[in-house]
């Protein structure tokens, strides 16, 4: 990627209008882009794009382009940053006209990656996207060199440096690949021993700087970053958090999304976002005091729904009620499980606590199993595995357990041979287990 420093201080934002009427922040939400990915701008051109055809040579109209090439000049700005995704032969023709670096809406989104990467994954997994990105882009660079010579003397089976850049970046982007793989494998190593500890997964979701972090700290005590900037969080965080009946979970914080996201960058984010497709319950953490939060909650579904976690169970947050609280506005939202939360003020957060052992117990069912003196290891492995509430020992040497289970450690223990399935019978009155326990 280039180096944004050089152009830190001369950059010139040209935001286009195309977004439908229910989205009237989007230039707001271009502004806080550039201020995460840290670069100072000297001045903002606002163009209206709507019901207008995309220009093939500038994507904008030519009357438009020369508006922009006149601005650089005059502000003498080295980097033209646009709002919208250009096509690599667009860009290249605006850079020619303003004699400035053209930076479009993809290239900024991965600069502010690229800055929030910190570890091994996240490092492959953004020059990945990088390299993706860059790889219909590669003849920019090379525009002044000429083909492969020919005539007398000039002659030769060589390759132009085009050609040696391009075959460069396929070996890299392979090399990359076969990493992250391995990098999977281990994660899903991870995975497997959560499922066979018999370990909700939870994941925090949601429209990026929604405060997924602030309540991520919040739930799990601790203090990871949370920044009011877009995409503060990149590289995925787990913890370990307490739920009722002395049952834990693992609950992580991820990557925020964002309106139209690059198809190659959840691509290059797969492993990452695997986790979120093997949750078993998802926290979509919504950002009350922004009046596009309508628009902002179907974004979010339409990326669980390209990664395969459209139908995961999950629990609407609505956060930031310290801002903006009025819940008749949102009665057409509930038919998911949902609540009310302030993670700056702490407000609300048992009752999602609450909620969340809801959900994660809502497949469970409570269970008694008679063990004899030779049933150690079931014993074991059933408070290791489940939620025992009450143990019984009787004269005779055989103990009835009585525990919360789902169905699916059911099944390995009959699966396994470890209990018979005649010996489990199915508790008929849940609140009595409560009382006694």
């Amino acid at each position: 990627m280039i180096d944004i420093n050089n152009f830190s201080n001369k950059a010139l934002l040209v935001h286009i209008d195309k977004y439908p009427i229910d989205i009237n922040n989007s230039k707001e939400e271009f502004h806080d882009l550039v201020v995460s990915a840290n670069i100072e701008f000297i001045d903002k051109i606002y163009l209206t794009q709507k019901n207008k055809s995309i220009g093939i040579k500038y994507y904008i109209g030519k009357g438009d382009a020369e508006l922009i090439e006149e601005e650089v000049k005059k502000s003498n700005a080295k980097l033209v940053i646009f709002n919208v995704d250009l096509s690599p032969s667009q860009e290249r023709n605006l850079e020619l006209l303003f004699s400035a670096r053209v930076l479009d809406r993809t290239g900024l989104i991965l600069d502010i990656f690229s800055q929030r990467a910190f570890s091994h994954e996240g490092k492959l997994q953004v020059e990945l996207a990088q390299l993706n990105y860059l790889s219909t882009r590669l003849v920019r660079g090379w525009s002044h060199l000429e083909r492969q010579k020919g005539g007398i003397g000039l002659r030769g089976p060589g390759e132009t440096q085009l050609e040696t850049d391009r075959r460069l970046l396929r070996a890299r982007i392979k090399t990359i690949k076969k990493r992250l793989v391995k990098v999977g494998n281990q994660r899903q190593l991870s995975r497997n021993l959560r499922l066979k500890h018999n370990t909700p997964r939870i994941s925090i979701v949601g429209y990026t700087n929604a405060g997924k972090s602030t309540l991520f700290n919040l739930l799990t005590d601790m203090n990871t970053l949370a920044e009011n900037k877009l995409f503060a969080t990149l590289d995925p965080i787990h913890r370990k958090l307490e739920l009722e009946y002395k049952k834990n979970a693992v609950i992580s914080d991820t990557v925020g999304f964002i309106r139209e996201l690059p198809h190659h960058l959840i691509e290059s984010f797969k492993s990452t976002l695997s986790e979120v497709a093997e949750s078993n319950l998802l926290l979509h953490v919504i950002d009350l005091s922004d009046d596009n939060f309508s628009a902002y909650i179907e974004e979010v579904n339409s990326v669980l729904e390209s990664i395969g976690a459209k139908d995961i169970p999950k629990i609407l947050v609505f956060n930031k009620i310290d801002q903006n609280y009025n819940p008749e506005n949102f009665t057409h939202l509930e038919k998911d499980s949902f609540c009310y939360v302030s993670a700056k003020t702490g407000y609300g957060m048992e009752n999602l606590r609450k909620i969340i052992s809801e959900k994660i117990f809502e497949d469970y069912e409570f269970l008694t199993v008679k063990l004899d003196n030779s049933q150690g290891m079931v014993r074991s492995s059933i408070y290791e595995n489940c939620n025992v509430i009450e143990e019984i020992f009787e004269k005779s040497g055989h103990n009835t357990i009585k525990f919360m289970s789902n169905q699916s450690y059911v099944k390995y223990l009959v699966k396994k041979g470890l209990i018979e399935r005649k010996v489990i019978e199915k508790l008929k009155n849940s609140q009595e287990i409560y009382k006694t326990g």
